[in-house]
């Protein structure tokens, strides 16, 4: 179910692309284009840590699954999508925090 709803997010953020910002919020975030995306992205992120602190998991819940919309939003936007950090999940399984986060520091 839930790579399922991913794809039909990824669809209609690929669909939206085109669409009129006057009828579109998703239209809209594009013709702000990378810094106002960034923006939204950066609100929701304080919002996401807001509602941990307030202990209301509800809350919390709701606010999460804004900062994915509005990452998944900035994602399509840099030509990339869900898959490309899913397959960037598959890549780090079964490796260590510790040993992923050292690989990624220049030599």
């Amino acid at each position: 179910m839930s790579a399922e709803i991913l794809e039909r997010l990824s669809a209609v953020l690929a669909e939206r692309r085109h669409a009129d910002p006057a009828t579109s919020y998703v239209a809209r975030l594009y013709a702000k284009g990378q810094e106002g995306i960034l923006k939204k992205v950066g609100e929701e992120a304080v919002e996401t840590i807001m509602a941990a602190k307030d202990g209301d998991k509800l809350h919390l819940v709701r606010e999460v699954a804004d900062l994915w919309f509005h990452t998944l939003v900035l994602l399509a936007h840099e030509g990339l999508s869900h898959e490309d950090v899913l397959a960037e999940l598959a890549r780090r399984e079964g490796i260590s925090g510790v040993e992923e986060k050292a690989s990624r520091k220049p030599a």
